[in-house]
């Protein structure tokens, strides 16, 4: 007979602490003056650690991330969240969601350090979505952060939750064009996807002006990842100017036929 698994860890202090290596490639990294401000307040550092922690604790268990190195989860994960923070510093960030959060990345640490702002993670796989909760729950974050388990299409089925949140943010989800077809439904007019790419993105960029035309309208910017470590990332920022006609989102299938 298998034995029992001992329950997973719910407190970061029943976690085991991070190796020095973990803060050198935290602190190595943050090289742009606000963010490296942002990773020196205590109260930061201290839910994304504690989400690090218990990430690590629970991946060997439920496949969170390939990255069970600390600091390489240091650059990979936390810094590369957080390298949308100078754009999203200057613009409203009232409501924020996360589409397809897994392990928690961007959305955890983004909340960490917009403490004015609300999110919503998004996550359809149960254990991971049990995963955000505890880790919401552990590092003091769950009155801003709720978790949504389903799909993006489930909320915008519904009236009440269209055009709902200021910013829209997805990491290694999927197109960029689909990302503009779930986000835009989901976003106030004037509101904003920001979607963690890298690689040639021509094509890719091309389809989702096609999506953001479909869709009512919109802009489209690219921006380079500065951060030490991340060569080759960007941001693709897709802003909805228009109005999002009510046929949109349509089902996976109907997407995966295109036409972007």
């Amino acid at each position: 007979m298998d034995l029992e698994r001992e329950p997973l860890p719910t407190r970061v202090r029943d976690t085991p602490p991070l190796p020095p290596s973990y803060e050198g490639a935290l602190v190595g990294g943050s090289a742009d003056p606000w963010l490296a401000s942002v990773l020196a307040d205590p109260a930061v550092r201290s839910v994304i650690d504690g989400h690090v922690r218990l990430l690590l604790a629970w991946t060997p268990h439920i496949n969170l991330t390939a990255i069970r190195d600390p600091a390489a989860v240091a650059t990979a994960h936390v810094l590369d969240s957080l390298s949308a923070l100078p754009w999203l510093h200057d613009r409203d960030a009232g409501r924020v969601l996360d589409l397809g959060s897994g392990g928690g990345y961007p959305g955890l640490p983004l909340a960490a350090a917009l403490r004015d702002a609300e999110f919503t993670l998004v996550e359809p796989i149960a254990k991971k979505a049990r995963f955000l909760r505890t880790v919401a729950e552990a590092t003091g974050l769950a009155e801003r952060v709720a978790v949504h388990t389903g799909r993006a299409e489930e909320l915008a089925a519904g009236p009440r939750r269209r055009a709902s949140w200021s910013v829209i943010t997805a990491r290694a989800v999927a197109s960029t064009a689909d990302l503009v077809e779930l986000s835009f439904p989901l976003l106030d007019r004037g509101g904003s996807l920001v979607a963690w790419k890298r690689g040639d993105l021509e094509a890719e960029l091309a389809s989702a002006q096609r999506a953001i035309d479909a869709l009512g309208g919109g802009t489209l910017e690219v921006r380079e990842v500065t951060v030490e470590g991340l060569t080759g990332h960007r941001l693709v920022i897709a802003t909805r100017t228009g109005v999002v006609p009510g046929t949109y989102p349509r089902d996976p299938a109907a997407r995966r036929r295109g036409p972007w």
